[in-house]
């Protein structure tokens, strides 16, 4: 599946199969996901990860 702005993108912190946490595809380049994610630190902030990060569990097309 290509990662597309806009896209979902969940997150399994413990490993367990489950998601912990999600944020928003801002955009991806390089190998590089870039994301919108609240209740990062205490806070809303843009993160980024490589795109085969073992803690990214999936990604989700949200029917706008």
């Amino acid at each position: 599946m290509k990662k597309k702005i806009g896209m979902i993108i969940f997150f399994d912190w413990e490993s367990d199969g489950e998601s912990e946490h999600v944020g928003i595809v801002e955009k991806v380049e390089n190998g590089i996901v870039y994301t919108i994610e609240g209740n990062s630190g205490d806070s809303c902030r843009i993160n980024q990860y490589f795109i085969g990060n073992y803690q990214i569990l999936g990604y989700s097309v949200p029917q706008y």
